[in-house]
Formats: C-alpha cells, sequence, structure tokens
C-alpha cells in the first residue's frame, strides 16, 4: 500500500491552550450537541489532525482508533482529497442538480461500478439517514406497500423514518415524542453469542434466525411488507458479522414474497471490511444499496442510494416525489471521486482486509486471552467489538443494555484509560469498537491494540 504522509508530531504546532479554551467557550455558548444532555458536554478542541492521529491545543495526540464517527476511512488530511475539493471550489463549488456536472457524473460512474452488477444508478443525499429515507420511500412506492422490517439490533439513522427503522435504544425517545413514523416492524437478526434461538453454533444459528424472520413475514402480511432494511455488517449496534448462508436466505425470502431488499452500507462500505461493499464478502445482490461516511472519508457530507435496474424502471415515466437541494454537491462528489480513486490505487481496500486478518484479529484474540472481562471478539476487515462482560460463563454484560449513569461507569473508566493513553476509541454499552481508518498501518494498529490491552485492567476489576 502507498501510505499517506506520516502525521506530523503536535510539536509541529506550538499548542495553545488560551485558543483552546476560547474554541471550547464558544462551543459552550451557541452549540447544541447531537444525541447529548446538553449540560454534560465537555468538547475536547482539536486543534490540527493529519493520518491517523489528531491533537488538541495542548499538544496531546490521539490515535484516532474510531475514524471519527466511522467515516474516516481513509484518514484525517488525505493529500489528494484535499486537493481535489480545492481543486474543484476553484471551479465551481455549487450548481444545482438538474444540471450536468463532470465530478458528480463521475462520482456516480464510479460508485455504480463498484456496486453488484444490476445496479447502475445513483440518488445522491447528504449522508445515510437521508440515503435510508429515499430508498425506503422508493421501495413503498415501487412495491405499491406500508410496511417495513428491519432488525433490532440495528442503526439506520435520526430522521424520522430512519429512527423508525432503527432497533436500539435511541429510537425510544423518538417514539415518545412522535417524532419517528410508522408502519415499521423489527425482528431478530442472528447474533450468536446473544443468540435469540438458543442456537449453539452458527449453522444454527442462521437457520433458526431465518426461520424466524419467515415467520415474522408470515404475521406481518407479505403482501403488506415493501422492503426489508438491514445493515450487512451490524455497526454501532455489536459489530455482528452474518453467518454463512443469512443474506442469501433473506435474498430468497425477498425473492419469494415480492419484497425488496436494502442493504445498509452507510457504515459498512467503502473499504471498512476490506471489501468495497460488505455485500461482496457473500456474493448477494441486495435491490437498494444505501451508502454514505466512507464514500469519501466524510471531508464533505455525502451520501445516497444505489438503484437496481428495476427500482429505476419503476421511476422512468413517474415522477419521484423527492429531492435535495445539495443532492450530488460539487465538492462532496469531487472528494469522493478523489477518495475513491486513491483506495484503488493505494490498495487501501486490500490494507484493511490484511491489516483485520494479521494484526487487529489476532491481536484482539490474544488480548482476550489476558482479560476475563472479554467475552468475544468478533469483526471483519477494520471492523471489530470487544465485548465486555462481568462473568464469562453467564455472559453476564459489563454494562447492562440501554444503561445510562452510574450504570456506565465501568466501561467510562476503559474509555478514559484508552484516552489518557493516546487513543481515542468508540464505546456502545458493554463494548469498545476498533474501527480505525482503513489505511492504518501494522504499527498503529499495534501501538492502539496496546493502549487498549493496559486499558481493560480497568475492566477486569469488575469481573467476578
Amino acid at each position: 500500500m502507498t501510505d499517506t504522509p506520516t502525521a506530523p508530531q503536535p510539536s509541529a504546532t506550538a499548542p495553545d491552550p488560551e485558543k483552546g479554551a476560547r474554541v471550547v467557550a464558544d462551543d459552550r455558548a451557541h452549540l447544541f450537541h447531537s444525541w447529548a444532555a446538553q449540560g454534560s458536554v465537555r468538547p475536547i478542541p482539536v486543534a490540527g489532525a493529519a493520518g491517523r492521529y489528531f491533537w488538541d491545543y495542548s499538544g496531546k495526540r490521539y490515535l484516532d482508533f474510531s475514524s471519527q464517527f466511522i467515516n474516516l476511512n481513509i484518514g484525517h488530511a488525505h493529500p489528494r482529497v484535499v486537493a481535489a475539493i480545492k481543486e474543484q471550489a476553484d471551479e465551481i463549488c455549487m450548481i444545482a442538480s438538474i444540471f450536468a456536472n463532470d465530478k458528480r457524473g463521475e462520482a456516480a460512474r464510479l460508485i455504480a461500478g463498484l456496486a453488484p452488477e444490476g445496479l447502475d444508478r445513483v440518488f445522491f443525499t447528504n449522508g445515510g439517514a437521508e440515503a435510508n429515507e429515499h430508498a425506503v420511500r422508493m421501495a413503498r412506492m415501487r412495491t405499491g406497500r406500508p410496511k417495513v422490517l428491519s432488525a433490532y439490533r440495528s442503526y439506520h439513522g435520526g430522521t424520522s423514518t430512519a429512527i423508525s427503522l432503527t432497533g436500539d435504544p435511541r429510537r425510544w425517545a423518538n417514539e415518545q415524542s412522535g417524532s419517528a413514523s410508522g408502519n415499521v416492524a423489527h425482528f431478530f437478526g442472528p447474533y450468536l453469542y446473544r443468540s435469540h434461538f438458543h442456537a449453539t453454533t452458527e449453522a444454527e444459528e442462521c437457520a433458526r434466525a431465518l426461520a424466524h424472520l419467515e415467520q415474522v413475514i408470515a404475521f406481518e402480511g407479505p403482501a403488506t411488507i415493501a422492503a426489508i432494511v438491514l445493515e450487512t455488517v451490524v455497526g454501532t449496534a455489536g459489530v455482528l458479522v452474518p453467518p454463512p448462508g443469512y443474506l442469501q436466505g433473506v435474498r430468497e425470502l425477498c425473492d419469494r414474497h415480492g419484497i425488496l431488499y436494502i442493504a445498509d452500507e452507510v457504515m459498512s462500505g467503502f473499504g471498512r471490511t476490506g471489501a468495497w461493499f460488505a455485500v461482496d464478502h457473500w456474493d448477494v445482490t441486495p435491490d437498494l444499496i444505501t451508502f454514505a461516511k466512507g464514500v469519501n472519508s466524510g471531508y464533505v457530507p455525502l451520501g445516497g442510494v444505489i438503484i437496481s435496474d428495476a427500482v429505476y424502471e419503476a421511476f422512468r415515466d413517474v415522477t419521484y416525489p423527492g429531492g435535495l437541494t445539495y443532492s450530488g454537491h460539487p465538492l462532496a462528489c469531487a472528494a469522493a471521486v478523489a477518495t475513491i480513486t486513491a483506495m484503488r490505487e493505494e490498495g487501501v481496500n486490500e490494507n484493511a482486509a490484511r491489516v483485520g486478518r494479521d494484526v487487529i484479529g489476532p491481536g484482539l484474540r490474544a488480548i482476550a486471552q489476558r482479560h476475563p472481562s472479554v467475552g468475544e471478539v468478533r469483526g471483519l476487515g477494520v471492523f471489530w467489538a470487544v465485548e465486555l462482560v462481568r462473568d464469562r460463563e453467564t455472559r453476564e454484560m459489563l454494562v447492562p443494555y440501554a444503561a445510562g449513569g452510574e450504570l456506565t461507569r465501568p466501561v467510562d473508566e476503559v474509555v478514559a484509560a484508552c484516552k489518557e493513553g493516546g487513543m481515542w476509541p468508540v464505546y456502545n454499552y458493554n463494548r469498545i469498537h476498533v474501527v480505525p481508518p482503513c489505511n492504518i498501518t501494522d504499527e498503529e494498529a499495534r501501538e492502539g491494540l496496546a493502549v487498549l490491552d493496559e486499558a481493560l485492567h480497568a475492566a477486569d476489576k469488575y469481573v467476578g
């Protein structure tokens, strides 16, 4: 892999704590933060970033094991993408989606070319939630059916339809406030470690999960269901890799009942699993694929829906009732073209697959042997989860599901230790997720794992 320039050391820029304090003051005086009680927000002011690192105004550097919101797939300040954005800004910053634009068309062509055969057109959005909103709208109009099925352990976005699709606790408050939309039913997807189906092998989990889904379809009424929406590899709700045969089984159920299969690849796409799309690992062709995040490494907001020929034909002579002012924004599309090109030429997907197979996977399994708080490690590419428990035999979660307040202290302590050690992690209830940029080096991956290894002593004291 041709690596991006090494991240500059924090000492290359003189620390400026006073400016950092001003940045935080403005933030707390005027910004409203997402997914947070506003009084508890304590943001770290970031002064700069490059490669797989960022640093604050005091000069403290962090290895980014979060890829920010699991979207910075080619790392911070990749020079080819930055240059492409600057070049596009000099040429044209904005042109409405009714016009043809070179970078918009090139981005669509490149993205469609990465998708399975028969998905040849792209509808651009500003992010993943909007992509899922529009994919569901397309499915409902294409089938004439109102209902959508999605998994309990899932996250599909924060807009009204997307949060209704979401299966994790972030949905609850939106439903209580009336902000969520209806006509969504949930089912259990495969999760062998905490099997809802009392399975003991992957084959049993696959068969029983498909039988369960088939029963849900029967009870909900096949003729009422427009689509099944699935994260190909479940992201923030667990990094759950589907067992062999499961996605093929979902495809068969959809075909049998005239239901569209929507693959949510917002997080798992563009190198995260070591492939362009996670469905590539299982040779499955959805009807619609939603994407965002890694398509341009998050440098400029961009998402979209990749549309099958059959869905496209439904709108050849019928107006599609949806659109966005910034659909296919030239700066975002220029960043996407540069990102995809750089990933191809620098072997980023191959690097993600290899680092996951040879460094992160073995490293996490070795860590699990040393720490009684680790119940399971699982993942693919640079997409991994460390599941923490109080008891390996009972599999009692270190932090209860949907817990808050003092109940989260055990994982809070692990996260604090990671940050103190110079590694920025992702966590969700009883899990630490290992999701660095896809072009991370072996040395950097080992550096982050070493910090996590030390931090997990904080969890071990709660075991027993």
